[in-house]
């Protein structure tokens, strides 16, 4: 018969795990990092940094934010994957890093799944549908029957692999066929529109709105399966000519898989009360954007479905990662 003999790294790996079980409870003795794997300026960033900002009051160590951008947000959560996982490096998620990359990006070297534990949903915001005012069209209804009569003739641009899948689940849902537009980001894509070289734009509330207020470019609808406050005029794609269609811009708290449930329950307390303080949804307001607080399971299961749906749209689309 064999004998087993005990291994020295099985004891060594029990030692860590009681005393990272310790620790948790005095968490958080030192500052947290919290990855934002895109640049300044953009509603994800306002997003991390408002939230940071609250989270250092509630946990009395300040949350520094770490904006890591490259490859539509799959570096900086790359980064976050690796990290160790004692609650002292989080990642600010979003739809891209944390549901539409897995469909878009090849040689992803995370899962959004397997790689992250959940805390919180944080916000969702809708996308806007704009069109230049040439295009004869003043809401979906009319968008859609235009371009059904002119197939591949109307152009729309996306800043982003999300948006585009967006784009490519109206499409599928109402048989037609628009000529995708890819841009590197918002600004060069509204730029566009407003200048009538593409027909049709889907973008964030928070950087499409301000044009569509301004009279630069044409409101139809808004993407969410509700109406949004910063924009009540606009009706919902749903409520126009799409029955079902809803698509939200949105946001969530994770921290590398491993992570001790103590220290998840801390930071999950922590988000919850930050979500609720008036300083938040001023901010997110001015974003267009709605506080979405959850259960870590809440969290974990909606990335889960996301990742599955826009496969779904990606595979159907044609769309392959690149």
């Amino acid at each position: 018969m064999m004998t087993i003999k005990p291994a020295r790294w099985s004891i060594a790996g029990l030692v860590l795990t009681f005393a990272t079980a310790a620790n948790a409870g005095q968490y958080p003795e030192r500052a947290i990092n919290l990855i934002v794997p895109f640049p300044p300026g953009g509603v994800t960033d306002v997003v991390g940094r408002a939230v940071a900002a609250q989270l250092t009051n509630e946990l009395g160590q300040p949350v520094v934010v770490e904006n890591r951008a490259g490859a539509s947000g799959a570096v900086g959560t790359a980064a976050a994957a690796r990290a160790e996982p004692d609650g002292y490096t989080l990642l600010l998620g979003n739809i891209s890093t944390l549901g539409t990359n897995p469909s878009t990006l090849a040689n992803l070297a995370y899962d959004p799944v397997k790689d992250f534990t959940p805390i919180s949903l944080l916000a969702v915001q809708p996308l806007v549908v704009a069109v230049h005012p040439s295009v004869p069209a003043r809401d979906i209804g009319e968008l859609i029957r235009l371009a059904k009569s002119k197939p591949g003739a109307l152009t729309y641009g996306t800043a982003g692999s999300s948006i585009h899948l967006a784009v490519e689940l109206f499409n599928s849902m109402n048989g037609i066929d628009m000529l995708h537009v890819p841009y590197r980001g918002s600004a060069p894509a509204i730029t566009d529109l407003i200048g009538g070289q593409i027909n049709v734009l889907f973008d964030p509330i928070s950087t499409l709105y301000p044009q569509v207020s301004g009279g630069q470019v044409r409101g139809l609808a808004v993407t969410t399966s509700e109406r949004s406050n910063a924009a009540s005029e606009l009706p919902t794609v749903g409520e126009s000519a799409t029955p079902g269609y809803d698509v939200s811009s949105w946001q969530a708290l994770v921290a590398p898989a491993g992570t001790p449930p103590q220290i998840v329950a801390r930071l999950n307390a922590a988000v919850l009360r930050v979500l609720q303080a008036p300083e938040t949804r001023a901010l997110f307001d001015k974003q267009g954007a709605r506080p979405s607080p959850s259960s870590p399971e809440q969290a974990g299961e909606y990335i889960r479905s996301e990742v599955a749906r826009w496969k779904m749209v990606a595979d159907k689309a044609g769309v392959r990662p690149e």
